[in-house]
């Protein structure tokens, strides 16, 4: 069963839900604490060498079908490219970045209505497949300048 409050943290208001006993917190709302914009200062915390090894550690613990070797191969970021140098995002295409917006909108509404990590990666994956195919139609056909 999902709940969700709110709690009151140095003047910016914190959504805590609970699921099944297990309290989750907004990663975006305890951003703000941060800065403004919140979704720089989580882009800018997942790239940290030490989140990354915190959320291996966390799937490792937690979640049952994790693969620790394709884990490592992410964790060392050898993407499709391993001797390109900063974030992959400086080497997506504009389609690219679109489809990777869009995933991680549709990934926190997702974690809002308590949907499990794996029905998510499963939907996720199904949508992202669906929004490049229809982005590179519409490339093709020259539609956007």
């Amino acid at each position: 069963m999902k709940k969700t409050s709110e709690r009151d943290i140095k003047g910016t208001v914190v959504r805590v839900v609970k699921i099944n006993g297990e309290d989750f917190v907004c990663l975006t709302d305890m951003a703000k604490l941060k800065s403004e914009d919140a979704q720089q200062t989580i882009s800018n915390w997942m790239r940290n060498r030490m989140t990354l090894e915190y959320l291996g550690l966390w799937e490792e613990l937690y979640n049952p079908d994790f693969k620790p070797l394709g884990f490592e191969w992410f964790r060392k970021g050898q993407a499709a490219n391993p001797t390109l140098k900063g974030n992959q995002r400086d080497y997506a295409t504009i389609n690219q970045l679109i489809c990777i917006s869009n995933m991680e909108n549709i990934n926190a509404v997702m974690i809002n209505d308590g949907i499990p990590q794996p029905q998510r990666l499963k939907k996720l994956n199904e949508i992202a497949i669906q929004q490049m195919r229809i982005l590179s139609e519409v490339e093709g056909r020259k539609f956007l300048k």
